[in-house]
C-alpha cells in the first residue's frame, strides 16, 4: 500500500480551508483527466458517496469514495474528513484535517493510504510520489496558492 502525506499552511481561517478541502466537485476540476460526481443528496456528511472518474474513453476508470468520519473545525478542534476508496481500481482510504493557527490561519494535512489493482507494491514509492505531487497541486489550486 502507498502512503504519502501532503500539508500546507494558509492565511484563511480553518473553516474556510475545510470548506475548499471538502468541496469534493471542485477537486474534478483541478486534477487533469479527472470529474467529480456527488453520489448523494444533501449536505456532505458521513455516508456522502462521490466518484472520480479518471481517464479518457475506455482508459477511464471510477474511484468511488464514501465519507466514514465527518467533523468540521470548531474553536479549539481540528477538523477530520475521513473518506474510505471502494473502487474496483482504487482502494484505501485519505484522511483531510484542518487546524486553526494562532494567528487566525490555518495548516490542513492530507494523508492517503492507497492501493492501485494491478500495480505491484515495488512501487509504492513511485505512487507515493506522484500522490504527493498530484495532491499537492490539487490542494494548492484550492487554496488559492
Amino acid at each position: 500500500m502507498s502512503v504519502f502525506r501532503v500539508e500546507r499552511t494558509s492565511a484563511l481561517a480553518a473553516e474556510e480551508v475545510w470548506r475548499r478541502l471538502t468541496d469534493f466537485r471542485a477537486h474534478g476540476r483541478l486534477v487533469p483527466l479527472t470529474r467529480t460526481r456527488l453520489l448523494s443528496p444533501g449536505p456532505t456528511g458521513v455516508g456522502s458517496r462521490f466518484v472520480a472518474r479518471t481517464g479518457i474513453g475506455r482508459l477511464a476508470f471510477d474511484d468511488l469514495m464514501e465519507i466514514v468520519r465527518w467533523e468540521p473545525p470548531s474553536p479549539g478542534r481540528p477538523g477530520t474528513c475521513r473518506l474510505e476508496k471502494r473502487g474496483r481500481v482504487v482502494l484505501g482510504r485519505a484522511v483531510i484535517q484542518v487546524y486553526g493557527t494562532p494567528d487566525g490561519g490555518s495548516r490542513a494535512v492530507w494523508v492517503e493510504e492507497l492501493r492501485v489493482r494491478g500495480v505491484p507494491g515495488a512501487l509504492d514509492p513511485v505512487l507515493a510520489l506522484a500522490g504527493r505531487r498530484l495532491f499537492g497541486r490539487a490542494m494548492d489550486g484550492l487554496l488559492g496558492s
